[in-house]
């Protein structure tokens, strides 16, 4: 199943998205054409509060009213919200290694930039990726980002005044279910709600001074709107194996950026098993999978331009489409 946030006459609802994603199923609407209010159809957290049950419930109140026009509005004219429009934690992750050895490359050769040494950019240019730091590969990685912050599709993201340099990230990441503490690996998937795509928009240089102090990212990554997650969120069912999905970023309609979801050092479960050491992981959160490789302007030495237009796209999830606008 597909399931949307979305405004609708002034509310904010939840939805199914169907008819190849160009419709959107109210389900409050029609649980009260049925007469019994559910509850668990008042928001994208409610019905994750609500577990298997209301999932039946809304599963079967589409299959018994999904026909009826009129209890659908299109896609292409709905206003629709990040999935979950606050989420109740954020974490990001740093999942795929290629990422991991050209970012810090990247932010160098920014440095360079800045400073107009050409002859220390080629140097860094030169050079061999090296190895992998271990200490990758010995647990997961992440930081813990504003949840305030978060945007849906179609959204124009305010470019922060305190950069000039802004990036985009392609990611895809979960949203969780099914409050626990000291969750293994093995159970974990009981606690994956369900997949979305999440675009990490990014003030590089103000990440740069951060990172140089050992502490962050901070205003590198939280800026209002600066967190895009969507289009919906599609359940485990419809995903089948989620480490096989293609990906692909594109800016103004030219592909940027290509890759696989295969290829995380930690799986998603082998991330909950480590969040959730004598840590109660909660209903609602987002744990996003870090950038994939060669997913990002950092990496690529091209960087986003007033005006751009950026469509992060992930197999059996969907688009994620936002524009970028200076202050």
């Amino acid at each position: 199943m597909k399931l949307a946030t979305f405004k609708s006459g002034g509310q904010e609802k939840i939805g199914v998205v169907h008819t190849g994603d160009t419709l959107l199923f109210d389900l409050a609407a029609a649980a009260d054409r049925s007469g019994s209010i559910n509850p668990a159809f008042a928001s994208m957290l409610a019905l994750i509060d609500a577990g298997d049950t209301a999932l039946e419930q809304a599963a079967r109140v589409f299959d018994k009213h999904g026909k009826d026009e009129s209890l659908s509005i299109k896609t292409e004219t709905a206003e629709i919200l990040a999935p979950v429009p606050e989420p109740r934690q954020m974490r990001d992750g740093m999942s795929f290694p290629l990422h991991i050895l050209q970012a810090p490359r990247g932010q160098l050769k920014l440095a360079a930039r800045a400073k107009g040494d050409m002859a220390e950019l080629a140097r860094i240019e030169a050079e061999p990726l090296g190895e992998l730091p271990e200490v990758y590969r010995k647990q997961p990685i992440y930081y813990i980002t504003n949840r305030f912050s978060v945007r849906g599709t179609n959204t124009t993201v305010k470019w922060p005044r305190y950069s000039q340099v802004m990036d985009y990230e392609l990611e895809f990441g979960i949203i969780t279910r099914n409050k626990g503490a000291n969750i293994s690996a093995a159970k974990a998937r009981d606690h994956i709600f369900g997949y979305t795509i999440f675009n990490d928009f990014s003030a590089r240089d103000a990440q740069r001074i951060e990172m140089e102090g050992r502490l962050g990212p901070a205003k590198g990554k939280s800026f209002d709107g600066g967190n895009v997650m969507g289009p919906w969120i599609v359940t485990p069912d419809e995903i089948g194996d989620p480490y096989k999905l293609k990906m692909e970023a594109r800016v103004n309609g030219k592909t940027r950026s290509q890759g696989v979801t295969e290829g995380m050092l930690f799986s998603f479960e082998e991330i909950i098993a480590h969040v959730s050491k004598d840590e109660t992981l909660m209903p609602g959160e987002f744990i996003g999978s870090g950038t994939v490789g060669n997913g990002c302007g950092l990496e690529l030495g091209w960087y986003l331009e007033h005006g751009d237009t950026i469509e992060l796209e992930v197999e059996k999830i969907g688009i994620l489409k936002n524009r970028v606008e200076r202050q």
